[in-house]
């Protein structure tokens, strides 16, 4: 896609934008390529000019920024350091060393895109950027949307970051090598609201005649990516066990979402344990779908099986359009769900821990709608773009000296 330079407004008595890098593989579309793209689309380009860099073109994200109208630049060439569980056939040893005789060339491509600060948003470019980023001469923020525990977060951030930035409380670095309080804020995700929410029962049966199954079932959905941390297969072990509890309620499991690239194909390890538990023809692979909404007004309520979660993005796009929410209470979970007012939570780990509150769900009406109402009004005033992109805006100032 054609990309156009950051205009410089030099001489002017206003200042030039600030220059920010955004580095993305561009094989994954989830929830934290998500949020940044709606940033990148809002932010006030007075202010901030931002520079999308892909490494690989032709896949999810560049089609996904090609749909929106937002142009983007192919990244120089480089090994892409990545967790040892996704990239199992490497060498670190070489990658490390193939690494390191790319670092210049990165260095000279951010200098000549006169980039000041560079903002990373998953593992692989923390890793990959945060070194070029800082001998280039840029400010780095770092992005963390995932475990408190890893090791880029507490060992990489605390000594490379100039700003670190998470999505949460929970999501905060646990053990950090050097000291971050200074240099740490939570700033949720940020989230659009729809202008209307789609006809439930409509979508419901688009759904219905898709999959070719009598018009009287109930949906419940799992939206996210299959990685372990979310627990595609206990929601499979939900379905299961409900289906065993209340035979005459016919449920069935729609899961929204793909493997992560390089990771372990759970999408087929969710089908073979369907099998074994006697529900292969309750439980429905649907694959990535986008938007999102129709398929979350599809449902009776989103369950949330994740454990170590930060803070789910489909929980509250969930809420927003008023589909009940059910999650774990772990991670991030109960920073947006108060239990029994705007979503239910229960115990991880435990498929049975589900049923109780989902045929609540699935057989009053009267709750179904307190449930829904509350969550939707909740999230409209809590969950909003402006506040995200104002607090991201603010930070990139202080980061390069304007107060």
């Amino acid at each position: 896609m054609t990309y156009s330079p950051p205009y410089r407004n030099t001489g002017n008595a206003i200042s030039d934008p600030i220059v920010v890098a955004f580095p993305f593989i561009g094989d994954e579309l989830g929830g934290s390529h998500i949020s940044a793209i709606s940033l990148i689309a809002e932010i006030d380009a007075r202010e901030v000019s931002p520079l999308i860099l892909l490494h690989r073109e032709g896949e999810l994200l560049a089609e996904y920024l090609k749909q929106r109208g937002i142009p983007y630049l192919i990244a120089p060439e480089c090994p892409i350091l990545s967790p040892s569980r996704r990239a199992p056939r490497s060498n670190p040893i070489f990658t490390g060393i193939d690494y390191l005789a790319s670092v210049p060339g990165l260095v000279r491509f951010l200098r000549k895109q006169g980039v000041d600060v560079v903002h990373t948003n998953d593992g692989r470019m923390h890793a990959t950027w945060a070194l070029p980023a800082r001998l280039s001469g840029a400010r780095l923020l770092w992005h963390h949307r995932g475990d408190p525990t890893a090791q880029g977060a507490n060992m990489l951030a605390p000594l490379l970051a100039n700003q670190i930035v998470t999505v949460s409380n929970f999501a905060q670095p646990r053990w950090p090598i050097l000291p971050i309080k200074r240099r740490i804020r939570v700033i949720h995700s940020p989230f659009d609201h729809p202008p209307s929410i789609p006809d439930r029962q409509e979508c419901r049966m688009a759904m219905v005649r898709e999959l070719g199954i009598p018009d009287d079932v109930r949906f419940v959905g799992y939206f996210g990516g299959l990685i372990e941390r979310k627990r595609p297969l206990l929601f499979v072990e939900v379905i299961a066990e409900y289906s065993r509890r209340h035979p005459e309620i016919a449920l069935h499991g729609l899961l929204f979402g793909k493997p992560e690239a390089g990771g372990p194909p759970l999408d087929e390890d969710v089908r073979r344990l369907a099998e074994e538990r006697g529900v292969s023809d309750r439980v429905h692979v649907m694959g990535f779908r986008a938007p999102v909404s129709p398929y979350m007004c599809a449902v009776d309520a989103l369950l949330v099986p994740a454990v170590n979660e930060p803070f789910g993005r489909t929980l509250v796009e969930a809420m927003l359009l008023g589909t009940p929410v059910i999650a774990t209470n772990h991670g991030g979970n109960p920073e947006a769900i108060r239990d029994g007012e705007n979503g239910l939570l229960v115990a991880p780990e435990d498929a049975g821990a589900f049923i109780t509150p989902l045929h609540r769900l699935l057989t009053d009406g009267t709750e179904w709608h307190r449930i829904s109402e509350h969550a939707r009004a909740q999230a409209l005033v809590r969950y909003g773009t402006h506040a995200h992109v104002s607090g991201i805006t603010n930070i990139y100032k202080e980061m390069v000296g304007r107060r």
